[in-house]
């Protein structure tokens, strides 16, 4: 599986712990209120705000809460104004890194995160030198225990994915970004629990780490995460899973 996927798999082990430090919320409502902003405040004409929202109450965010952001967003009430700016860069053993963020401040948010890259070992890199291997997918993780293979691939296919790959512990579900919903929808009616679904960017290559570089890109990558203006980082490397809980006790 690709790292992206791993992280993700420690991220929701580590979920209890960020909410605490109310880092998640800050990201949501950054989100929810571009989206509002760049494709106004329905969610029902606005896929970007829809996918916003439905993660705000994933991570139960209270209602007035996210409706305070749209409007934030749509300019009903007073908000600071965040700018997306994509960054590239490249990781321990040359893992591309690619990271989302919302900035009210570029230099800060810029300095910041090349600052994180020298900690580290790696380097930021310049606009176009890794994107190239990312393409934007819709992405959903089922857990083996749950649904036999062949009926999983029976219902997600006929629902639209574009492809299935199998781990140790779970499923991945590729599709293209539109297809996303659709293949989600196709899930519950199955009854069919889901860990995730997200559109991401999805490596077409992946970089196997061991060692001290498997350890120095993960906490790059929960570095990264940690600071308010990112919202979202994606690398392509591949760790064991055995070495992926390692790491993450």
């Amino acid at each position: 599986m690709a790292g992206h996927s791993k992280w993700a798999q420690i991220k929701r082990k580590k979920a209890a712990q960020d909410a605490k430090k109310g880092k998640i919320f800050t990201k949501l409502i950054r989100e929810i209120m571009v989206a509002a902003r760049m494709g106004g405040g329905n969610p029902e004409n606005n896929p970007r705000l829809r996918a916003a929202i439905a993660a705000a109450k994933a991570e139960n965010m209270p209602k007035e809460n996210i409706e305070r952001a749209i409007k934030k967003g749509t300019g009903e009430l007073e908000g600071m104004k965040f700018e997306e700016v994509i960054y590239e860069g490249y990781g321990p053993g040359g893992v591309a890194v690619l990271i989302e963020a919302l900035t009210d401040n570029r230099n800060r948010t810029t300095a910041e995160i090349r600052h994180i890259f020298s900690r580290i070992g790696g380097n930021l890199g310049t606009t176009g030198c890794v994107s190239w291997l990312f393409h934007k997918k819709g992405l959903i993780t089922v857990r083996k225990e749950d649904v036999e293979e062949d009926k999983l691939i029976e219902v997600v296919m006929e629902a639209g994915a574009e492809d299935i790959k199998v781990g140790e512990h779970e499923y991945e579900i590729l599709t293209e970004p539109d297809a996303l919903e659709s293949v989600v929808e196709a899930l519950r009616k199955a009854q069919i629990p889901y860990q995730s679904a997200e559109v991401t960017m999805y490596p077409e290559t992946t970089v196997k780490l061991e060692g001290k570089e498997a350890e120095q890109m993960l906490k790059l990558m929960e570095m990264l995460e940690d600071l308010d203006d990112v919202q979202r980082v994606y690398a392509n490397f591949d760790i064991s899973e055995a070495t992926m809980e390692k790491l993450a006790q």
